[in-house]
């Protein structure tokens, strides 16, 4: 169980500061079940409200600054997600992205990054879903590692690259 003042991530809305954990007093709630109340770091001001034994969404907690400095050493080893079918690209990066775990989040970088070049240096301009994809994984992966490691989110792709050139 989380305590309140933690960070975790919560599917799609994405990193989460858990606010409150009590019974809900709206009629839709189950009086007898505790629940999260989460402020999305995103959407500030909104709330988002789950059951703590809720087992449907991805909710965990977000990475130590040890676990986030190791996983950047890591980047240079972590593969690529690669699909020569286009019709099954989208699908692909859709179930990577459901795990919300950033080495997926990486690999779908990866693959969008070196995709992105590959196109570009053909003279074809890089599609709307990859262009999607490839914001929601940055997003997603800085948004995590700025927390523990101090570091703006805004600042986070330059601070990456410097750490894996350095290494």
């Amino acid at each position: 169980m989380f305590e309140k003042g933690d960070y975790i991530v919560y599917g799609a809305a994405g990193i989460c500061q858990v606010k409150e954990i009590g019974t809900l007093s709206m009629k839709a709630a189950d009086k007898d079940r505790l629940y999260y109340t989460l402020e999305p770091l995103n959407s500030k001001g909104s709330s988002v409200y789950t059951p703590v034994d809720n087992t449907k969404v991805v909710i965990r907690r977000i990475l130590s600054k040890k676990e986030a400095e190791q996983l950047i050493c890591d980047i240079p080893h972590i593969e690529a997600l690669w699909v020569e079918n286009d019709k099954q690209r989208e699908q692909v990066y859709r179930e990577s992205a459901r795990k919300c775990d950033c080495r997926e989040w990486i690999r779908i970088i990866k693959t969008l990054y070196l995709r992105k070049q590959d196109r570009i240096a053909h003279g074809k301009k890089v599609t709307a879903t990859d262009e999607r994809y490839l914001h929601m994984a940055e997003e997603s992966l800085y948004s995590e590692l700025s927390i523990p490691l101090g570091v703006e989110k805004e600042r986070m792709a330059d601070y990456i690259t410097e750490r894996v050139a350095n290494r």
